[in-house]
């Protein structure tokens, strides 16, 4: 017997693991997440998520990358296996949507614009001609520097747009072989502070910002104090007005939830902090600058954390969740029985004892019509039977009352029919 309450039970577990595994699949233990050339912002960040992500048994691989727009030409494609990445805003076109959702913004990635010589003009005509860099092949830089350039009439006929990289453009722009140079980058890159320091190098606020921002929504305003660079220098010398996009956290759509719910709480801990262009706790943010919010992400911005990751260990939490969701639908299908199944049962034990009430009558109405000493003897033994019936029932103590008000009947008949017989011999 015991051996058979054993091998139920582990057929029951059995059964809630498969359950489980089949209505609500645990999320994967490995996620690739694509973001950036290695030493850049994006794979710095990339970093930190994975260890924050390890914490919680789950292993983030990283894939290095030329920057945004490789970034989405990963995550656009079922077969490449990369699952989250970053991506700089005004990249996504139409037909990367459908497959993607955003987690939201995570920060500002301001688009610096340094040259050589005279200041390029308030309509970059000093540009024309001019070697300039704009960021390597795949780069969100060379897109929206390209775009930038083609709205003030520079374009690749009128200019050298070379493909470098920010360090590549940072040393050749330093080094006098290159005129000026765009490129994306935090305030925190070596290469931008060195820029910043550099008396051979000037930066520059990017002409009719909010001509730019209005044409490019995606587009936002930052400012660079007077003398942030090195205030004993006063560098650089004005305030500068740079254009950011802001950087987007995206997912295929078919992530699992708990898996964006950890990726949106490493976000919290990177990324919430005060910087020179951002508010402590502006990021993560709620926004869906190209793509839509996943609905795991709109949950989280509003409420923080699923309760039970809040108390329990991830996997836990995930497997307990998933239990709950596979109850529910067993809890809704029988929970009309658990309102029916009382009020069955009390039916049920009424009906043992009324059927003997129904007896004791019908030996009530034979009572009534019969005379003589033979009849009765035959109701005392139908009596006596009906006594020991009403002896060994079993009931709960809600039902009690009913069994003694039937024992104490069946002695008012029994009285009644001694008291006949009685009657009948005088």
């Amino acid at each position: 017997m015991k051996f058979a309450f054993v091998a139920a039970g582990a057929a029951a577990l059995v059964a809630m693991v498969w359950g489980i595994s089949v209505l609500s699949p645990l999320p994967p233990r490995t996620v690739t997440m694509t973001t950036g050339s290695e030493g850049g912002a994006y794979h710095e960040f990339g970093k930190r998520y994975r260890e924050i992500l390890a914490r919680s048994g789950v292993e983030l691989r990283l894939l290095a990358s030329e920057g945004g727009i490789e970034n989405l030409r990963r995550l656009s494609d079922p077969r490449s296996g990369v699952s989250v990445g970053f991506m700089q805003g005004g990249a996504t076109g139409d037909s990367e949507r459908k497959d993607l959702i955003s987690l939201g913004t995570v920060s500002y990635e301001p688009l610096w614009f340094f040259y050589r010589g005279r200041n390029p003009g308030r309509k970059l005509e000093r540009l024309r001609g001019k070697r300039i860099s704009i960021g390597p092949e795949g780069s969100g830089t060379r897109v929206l520097a390209g775009t930038l350039l083609a709205a003030n009439g520079i374009a690749r006929d009128v200019a050298h747009l070379l493909p470098l990289s920010p360090h590549d453009a940072g040393e050749q722009l330093l080094g006098g072989r290159i005129d000026a140079a765009l490129m994306v980058a935090s305030w925190e890159s070596p290469v931008v502070r060195r820029l910043l320091a550099s008396k051979d190098v000037e930066a520059v606020s990017f002409p009719r910002a909010d001509a730019l921002t209005a044409l490019y929504p995606y587009l936002n305003k930052v400012t660079v104090p007077e003398g942030v660079g090195d205030l004993a220098r006063n560098r650089p010398p004005s305030d500068l007005v740079l254009l950011a996009p802001k950087t987007s956290l995206v997912v295929r759509k078919e992530l699992h939830p708990a898996i964006q719910h950890l990726l949106l709480d490493a976000a919290t801990e990177i990324h919430s902090g005060a910087g020179i262009f951002q508010k402590a706790g502006e990021f993560p943010a709620a926004e869906s600058v190209d793509l839509p919010l996943s609905d795991a992400a709109r949950q989280f911005h509003k409420t923080g954390r699923p309760f039970l990751q809040r108390y329990l260990p991830f996997w836990a939490a995930v497997f307990l969740w998933g239990l709950i969701l596979l109850l529910l639908p067993v809890v809704g299908a029988f929970y009309p029985l658990f309102r029916v199944a009382p009020a069955l049962y009390g039916w049920g034990m009424r009906r043992r004892i009324f059927r003997l009430y129904g007896e004791l009558k019908f030996l009530e109405r034979d009572m009534a019509q019969g005379d003589s000493a033979e009849e009765a003897g035959d109701l005392v033994g139908q009596l006596d039977r009906l006594e020991d019936r009403a002896n060994h029932i079993q009931v709960p103590l809600a039902y009690t009352n009913l069994l003694y008000n039937l024992r104490r009947d069946i002695q008012l008949v029994r009285e009644r029919l001694a008291s006949r017989r009685i009657t009948g011999a005088g």
